[in-house]
């Protein structure tokens, strides 16, 4: 069992930046991907941008160019860092690790995003 804790969310003006942090209770190291996922009010909870324990990434072409992806191996986070908010960008933000047979959430952090 781990536990993702989501951190960095806030309510901002439309073109500013955040990072959010997810960080585990134990080594990331094994864990084949981890990756942020976002879930607006009404919407389905949906794919913003994925890393593999090799460092491939992959991102939803909506955040591609605003939105990177990181981990940390020896501090057992993740990051996301936003540039250029947009208020569609505005929904709960969950941090997720991907481990053969098992799949972890975290409890998410709010992004809120003004225009």
């Amino acid at each position: 069992q781990v536990q993702l804790v989501e951190s960095g969310g806030g309510l901002l003006q439309a073109g500013g930046s955040l990072r959010l942090s997810c960080a585990a209770s134990r080594s990331i190291f094994r864990f084949n991907a981890m990756g942020w996922y976002r879930q607006a009010p009404g919407k389905q909870r949906e794919l913003v941008a994925t890393i593999t324990s090799g460092g491939i990434t992959n991102y939803r072409d909506s955040v591609k160019g605003r939105f990177t992806i990181s981990r940390d191996n020896a501090k057992n986070t993740v990051y996301l860092q936003m540039n250029s908010l947009k208020p569609e960008d505005t929904a709960v933000y969950y941090c997720n690790a991907v481990a053969v047979g098992n799949a972890f959430w975290g409890q998410g952090t709010q992004v809120t995003v003004s225009s």
